[in-house]
């Protein structure tokens, strides 16, 4: 109940209600707060009494009324309500706008004796008094009747009782200003509580106060609840209880008002029936506000968790940012020793070169300055013969002497600098650059797409793979990630990504089993990968030449299975079939032979040398003419398991393996001029007399 507080206090005072009246805007205050706040309007300018609060008119006309008033706060400048008037104020006292406040108690001129008011009674209301509401603002002009015009809101008053009745704390003093004391004495007549100071500033033993009977606040507490609950009557008629309710104007009347008043001609029912009726629509209207509570408190729920949630994923972000910084500076390290080392042994290459030419130079430096200092020793001496014997001899070596000490020999070897930049320009830009990417979230990822196996297959050493999104899905796709093993059971790796729903892919290891996936990606992410396809490529090799690749010399036929050549230089041409893996024969027929042309069959890397001839440099190993002639067949075959190659002539093996420890990738390759022509014969298998043996676990496979 905590919460109901602020609704059961006095916007004017901030206490309690004490006897709250209904103002015609519908809020409450307190009686005693509301002569605080009562203003006197200037005589000449004071509107006619008729507009007075029991004058006929109703609710919404007081609304008119404060619209037209010229003395709404708006107009006037007369503002908010700080509270009861502290200081007493005189009558004549006015403020710049021209209204006077009136203070709770003003000193009164002397009445004739039989017009003095009762004890305890309150000072009557002056002439042309308004009340201005503290909370919405509307002005009023109150009509002879004051504040008794105003009815009595009996049951927030009910509702304050039980409040305070309900706190369990003990009662407080209802007039300290700041932070309310314990209360010590409760005066039944003032109905307040009081501490001990208050009581003694605002409720001394003496003069009309001493008649009061002060309790202790417990007792006070007891007999408010059973003090007997005043009946609401009728503010017009006082002596007539309320007991009909007229539907026009919304509010309770009595009999006396029907009769005589302005609701006379309006609908009117039954006090009781209405109660019951406007109770059934507030629990109604309480339901679904109910329901609003109940959703704002399981938003707040909501809220504090997304605040857990929130502090622990800062916490497990941060750690997560910190580490991959950290990698990031792992990395750097890593390449900063890296680099040193290429330093280092550049800065060891340098001072060796550099003190070798310094030995060496110093070397003949003492040789060149012994023979100079032997030569003058030789001047020296007087004998003509003796010196010509050896003159001639001295003579040449100081000239060769001289020659070695030429062009260059006094020139460093190597400079100083350091020829080495680092070029960290673009790494700087990327740290520069580098901040945290926002995910999209405005559609899911795409679905796995489905593989078509009826449009897959395998030709040769190729494979064509098609795929499609799945029928009922609408996400939006970008682009596919098709991705294959190595054909020995390795990890996958991308081969095409793209839009395209078909893909081919060329150069595949012969007589290999490959598996195959794809997924779908899109702004929001990667989607799922599709069902894996296993594809096996064909076990035998069926290529041709390459024109793509041979010299521009070489004439192809008869489908690029035929070759010659229109020069009498040797010239390379390749198969448009690369092997790593696996063992392969091929054959080459002869076709025509003339003036002993030296042709060459063997394989080939894909950047051997096109115009000499095969084997010449480290980039194609070959077999040269050996009994070769026209109508003769020459056999290659290839096995990486061994990783040897055997060359065959007319069937038979030419001498042992002719080459060993072959690996990596090598194309079928032919050189050959112009006096020579040559079929080529593949898809053969393996001949009889070989048996292909296990893998060198030494090998490798490119």
């Amino acid at each position: 109940m905590d919460e109901m507080e602020e609704e059961l206090k006095c916007p004017v005072c901030g206490s309690f209600y004490r006897e709250p009246i209904i103002l015609p805007c519908s809020h409450n205050i307190c009686q005693a707060c509301a002569r605080n706040i009562l203003v006197q309007t200037p005589e000449a300018e004071s509107p006619q009494s008729s507009r007075a609060s029991g004058s006929g008119v109703s609710d919404y006309d007081y609304l008119d009324l404060d619209k037209m008033s010229l003395y709404s706060e708006a107009d006037s400048g007369y503002g908010s309500y700080g509270g009861f008037v502290s200081t007493p104020t005189t009558p004549c006292q006015k403020s710049p706008n021209g209204v006077r406040v009136f203070p709770p108690t003003v000193p009164q001129p002397p009445h004739p004796q039989h017009l003095l008011p009762q004890p305890g009674s309150l000072p009557p209301i002056p002439r042309n008094s308004c009340i201005t509401c503290p909370q919405c603002h509307r002005s009023l002009i109150l009509d002879e009747r004051g504040l008794r015009g105003f009815p009595k809101n009996r049951v927030l008053e009910g509702v304050v009782d039980r409040y305070q009745q309900s706190k369990a704390a003990a009662l407080k003093c209802q007039l300290c200003e700041k932070s309310p004391k314990e209360a010590i004495v409760m005066c039944e007549q003032c109905d307040v509580f009081y501490c001990d100071p208050c009581r003694l500033r605002c409720h001394p033993p003496r003069g009309p106060l001493a008649k009061h009977r002060l309790v202790p606040p417990a007792q006070g507490r007891i007999s408010r609840r059973t003090s007997p609950r005043k009946i609401s009557t009728c503010t017009e008629h006082e002596l007539e209880n309320l007991s009909m309710y007229c539907v026009q104007c919304k509010m309770p009347v009595c009999y006396q008002c029907l009769e005589e008043g302005k609701h006379g001609t309006h609908e009117v029912k039954a006090l009781g029936a209405m109660w019951k009726l406007h109770k059934g629509q507030l629990s109604q209207a309480l339901n679904g506000l109910s329901d609003r509570a109940s959703e704002a408190k399981e938003f707040l729920v909501q809220l504090r968790n997304m605040v857990q949630h929130i502090q622990e994923n800062g916490v497990e972000f941060e750690a997560c940012l910190v580490a991959q910084c950290d990698a990031l500076i792992d990395a750097l390290n890593r390449r900063k020793a890296q680099l040193l080392s290429r330093v280092n042994k550049e800065h060891e290459h340098k001072l060796k070169v550099v003190r070798d030419q310094i030995s060496h130079c110093t070397v003949k430096l003492r040789q060149t300055t012994g023979l100079m200092e032997y030569c003058l020793e030789v001047i020296k001496e007087n004998d003509p013969s003796g010196f010509l014997q050896i003159s001639d001899a001295l003579i040449r070596r100081v000239h060769m002497t001289e020659s070695q000490w030429g062009k260059g020999t006094l020139t460093p070897r190597m400079t100083s600098d350091f020829d080495l930049t680092l070029d960290s320009g673009p790494l700087l830009q990327t740290i520069h650059q580098l901040d945290f990417v926002q995910m999209k979230v405005s559609s899911p990822v795409p679905a796995a797409p489905m593989l078509q196996l009826e449009e897959c297959c395998t030709q040769n050493n190729s494979a064509t793979l098609s795929w499609k999104q799945p029928p009922l899905s609408t996400i939006a796709v970008e682009g596919y990630i098709l991705e294959l093993d190595d054909g020995n059971g390795g990890p996958f790796r991308e081969v095409y990504v793209g839009s395209e729903t078909i893909c081919t892919v060329d150069g595949l290891h012969f007589n290999s089993t490959y598996k195959a996936r794809v997924k779908a990606f899109n702004a929001s992410g990667v989607g799922q990968y599709s069902k894996t396809l296993i594809m096996q490529t064909s076990e035998i090799a069926w290529f041709t030449f390459d024109p793509a690749s041979a010299h521009p010399d070489i004439i192809l036929s008869n489908d690029n299975l035929t070759v010659t050549c229109n020069s009498y230089d040797d010239r390379v041409v390749m198969g448009n079939s690369a092997f790593s893996r696996g063992v392969h024969y091929w054959e080459m027929t002869v076709d025509r032979y003339d003036n002993h042309p030296d042709p060459a069959f063997g394989i080939a890397r894909g950047d051997v040398l096109k115009d000499v001839m095969l084997g010449k440099d480290d980039k194609a190993w070959a077999m040269t003419d050996g009994g070769i002639s026209k109508g003769a067949t020459i056999g290659v075959l290839l096995d990486f398991t061994r990783r040897i190659v055997i060359f065959l002539l007319n069937d038979e093996q030419q001498g042992p393996v002719a080459f060993e420890a072959i690996e990596g990738l090598y194309y079928p390759a032919i050189s050959l001029n112009r006096n020579v022509q040559v079929t080529l014969h593949t898809g053969l298998p393996i001949p009889d007399f070989y048996t292909p043996g296990e893998a060198d676990p030494t090998s490798s496979v490119c």
